[in-house]
């Protein structure tokens, strides 16, 4: 009888895949464009926006 292989699985989640389509598509520059920039802010709108969808 064989032995089965020894496998291993990662899993990588789909951030990677999400951030990808979010910059590929100007998301951020967009939004930004839109809301401009603001008095004291350390991260863009756009960019804050990215992150709650991550």
């Amino acid at each position: 009888m064989e032995t089965p292989p020894d496998l291993q699985v990662y899993d990588l989640g789909h951030l990677g895949l999400v951030a990808s389509i979010l910059d590929q598509i100007g998301l951020v520059q967009t939004v930004d464009r839109f809301v401009g920039p603001r008095p004291g802010e350390k991260v863009s709108t756009g960019m804050a926006l990215k992150a709650a969808i991550l």
